[in-house]
C-alpha cells in the first residue's frame, strides 16, 4: 500500500438547505478512497483541504457539524456552488453534498 493510499482521508457532507450539514461518511485509506469513487461516481464536488477533512474528521458519523466549523464549510459551499452554476435560494428540498479530502505524505 502506498504511502499516500494509507494517509488519504476523507469526509462526506450532507445539507439539505433546512438543517445544519451532516457527516455522512469519514474514512481513511481503502475507505476514504471509497467514499472519493461514491462521490466521483454520483458527480459530487470534492474539495482538498487537509486541515478541513481533519476537523471534519473528528465529527460522529450522522452528526451535524459544529458552530466552529461553520464559516468553513460555508465558504467551502459557496465556492462549490458557484462552480456549478447552483443558486442556494432554489427549492429547499434539495440535497446537496460535497466530499473534503486530504492526502497527506
Amino acid at each position: 500500500m502506498s504511502k499516500e493510499r494509507k494517509h488519504r482521508k476523507a469526509v462526506a457532507l450532507q445539507w439539505d438547505r433546512r438543517h445544519t450539514p451532516r457527516i455522512t461518511a469519514t474514512g481513511t485509506g481503502l475507505t476514504a478512497e471509497e467514499i472519493l469513487r461514491v462521490a466521483d461516481e454520483h458527480g459530487i464536488p470534492l474539495q482538498q483541504d487537509p486541515a478541513l477533512t481533519e476537523a471534519l474528521a473528528q465529527i460522529p458519523l450522522g452528526e451535524e457539524i459544529p458552530p466552529a466549523l461553520y464559516v468553513a464549510v460555508a465558504e467551502v459551499l459557496a465556492f462549490v456552488f458557484m462552480l456549478a452554476g447552483i443558486d442556494p435560494r432554489r427549492d429547499a428540498t434539495e440535497d446537496d453534498s460535497i466530499v473534503a479530502e486530504s492526502a497527506e505524505n
